[in-house]
């Protein structure tokens, strides 16, 4: 689904993302380990159009997006869940979750995703801001969906959440896939999490891939060694 092929990324003069590849298929999980720094969030902006590529390519379900602006990544398949959710305080949920619906048919949001969340809908008519950090996260989560991704990237989903709605996003994005068939891609340091959402773990280190393993044969102790300061 999404192809990933000897990718180089720089901030100025600096070399950040140094020939990462990887292939991601239909329907799989994987996550992207890695300590503050290594380059998780980085990858996610190339492959958003946030940040251009020195050189590199990327291919969604066949296309070339190297080269593509971010909206017509969007338009193509690539949800995004950005670090810190990003979602409109002042907007209520319901409105948070229509931002994502502009280019849809239907302006109803789907029935699937107050399944999935319950509490946004209990909060629809309440303003983004005053929800939970754990609340806004599935927010940010639910606005993704409504577009219709084929893969959906997730950077940092865990970060500032309580550990009961760890829980009930790692469930959420299990139904997700179940449900929707779609690809999911997890930038993350909390390894529970992981291990409870990913098919395929990979760590990042310093811009490079250094460790690649599936669930059901992951080196727990090797993997924690890479994520503690």
């Amino acid at each position: 689904m999404l192809k990933v092929k000897d990718l180089h990324v720089s901030y100025g003069q600096s070399e950040v993302l140094h020939g990462l590849s990887f292939e991601t298929g239909r329907n799989e999980a994987l996550a992207v380990m890695g300590r503050n720094g290594m380059g998780k969030t980085t990858l996610f902006k190339a492959l958003i159009g946030a940040l251009p590529l020195m050189s590199g390519r990327i291919e969604l379900d066949g296309q070339d997006l190297s080269r593509t602006e971010s909206f017509k990544r969007a338009r193509a398949g690539i949800g995004y869940v950005p670090q810190g959710r990003m979602i409109f305080p002042a907007l209520t949920v319901q409105e948070n979750i229509e931002t994502g619906m502009e280019k849809s048919a239907s302006k109803r949001i789907p029935d699937e995703i107050y399944v999935l969340f319950p509490v946004l809908y209990e909060m629809r008519k309440r303003k983004g801001g005053n929800l939970s950090g754990g609340q806004q996260q599935q927010l940010a989560i639910a606005r993704a969906l409504v577009t219709d991704p084929k893969v959906l990237l997730l950077d940092e989903p865990t970060e500032g959440i309580q550990p009961s709605i760890i829980k009930d996003i790692a469930r959420a994005l299990n139904e997700i896939r179940r449900m929707r068939q779609i690809t999911i891609i997890v930038s993350e340091q909390i390894l529970s999490f992981a291990m409870d959402v990913a098919d395929r773990l990979i760590v990042i280190e310093g811009g490079r891939f250094v460790h690649e393993s599936p669930r059901d044969r992951i080196d727990a102790a090797r993997i924690k060694q890479y994520l503690s300061v």
